[in-house]
């Protein structure tokens, strides 16, 4: 049992809590709490270090390290390489999210439906705390593909101007492949990323002039499987 705050698996597990770059360069990543735990050993991915409270490492020592407001008895060290890879039909492709609550949330709609998550450059981190908080869990089934290798059609979310999402969906060729496009909330997608695309808005008969890009993304992968269903 771990008995020293100098436990060297200690120190890395607070530096992977805690700083993007370390988890970049050292391909790891730590998850906290004991559901995102149970996903992971759920999918067959394997921790590199398994801390639980009481029984590998004192209660107050993995208390001290854990960034949640009730500590985790659990967290487990995993290597970004063990997570899925393998393209789906359908890709949720999110452009410059700077929100990790919106990316996790996001990878969780992926789940759901069935898709894969591309992140482009200058999205924050997937595999950060609060990220892997929203994903509940879907992160380690959810595959994350390339930016570059974005499959099918492309459809762009844009919050004006686009064609109506459900007069699309039933107007054109939605077979997959398919990729669907969204952008930050304030700045969207960049135009020349966007007329690459068909272009999409989600009609709102409310007053809001727009929705959450989590809440967009659920909205219109749902549209998009229900157009799938003939």
């Amino acid at each position: 049992m771990i008995t020293s705050r100098d436990n060297a698996t200690l120190t890395l597990v607070r530096k992977l809590l805690r700083g993007r770059k370390h988890r970049e360069e050292s391909g790891l990543f730590a998850a906290e709490g004991e559901d995102l735990v149970t996903a992971a050993r759920a999918a067959q991915i394997e921790p590199v270090h398994l801390l639980v409270a009481g029984e590998t490492v004192e209660e107050t020592l993995l208390a001290r390290v854990s960034t949640l407001p009730h500590p985790a008895r659990a967290i487990g060290v995993y290597r970004r390489a063990d997570l899925p890879a393998e393209p789906r039909p359908v890709c949720l492709a999110l452009w410059r999210l700077a929100d990790p609550g919106n990316i996790g949330t996001l990878v969780r709609t992926a789940d759901a439906f069935d898709a894969s998550v591309a992140l482009s450059p200058g999205c924050a981190d997937p595999l950060s705390p609060k990220a892997l908080r929203a994903s509940a869990g879907a992160i380690f089934r959810v595959p994350l593909v390339p930016w570059d290798e974005l499959p099918g059609t492309r459809v762009a979310l844009v919050a004006h101007g686009g064609e109506p999402l459900s007069g699309l969906v039933s107007g054109l060729d939605l077979s997959p492949p398919l990729t669907l496009l969204l952008g930050a909330e304030r700045e969207g997608l960049p135009e020349e990323l966007a007329t690459q695309c068909h272009k999409v808005t989600i009609e709102l008969p409310g007053a809001a002039e727009s929705l959450n890009v989590a809440a967009a993304g659920a909205v219109a992968l749902y549209a998009l499987a229900r157009s799938g269903e003939g």
